[in-house]
């Protein structure tokens, strides 16, 4: 047993060492438009909405979950 175990890893290593390795092709650009101030007040209260609060909901009530009813 312990000796196909080397040859059946060198040939799977085998395998993907001929396979082509294909790149994306990412060009970056400048914005077409700049982001207003209310463009990114909105982003940043969405964000808090649905992130932050939630998790400080569950830990300020912490301790209340872990109290067995």
């Amino acid at each position: 047993m312990s000796v196909l175990v080397p040859q059946l890893l060198r040939g799977l290593t085998g395998l993907t060492r001929r396979l082509p390795v294909h790149r994306a092709q990412i060009h970056s650009k400048p914005p077409r438009e700049q982001l207003g101030t209310m463009d990114v007040a909105v982003g940043l209260t969405s964000c808090f909405l649905c992130f932050l609060l939630p998790s400080g909901w569950v830990l300020s009530h912490l301790e209340s979950y872990k109290k067995r009813e």
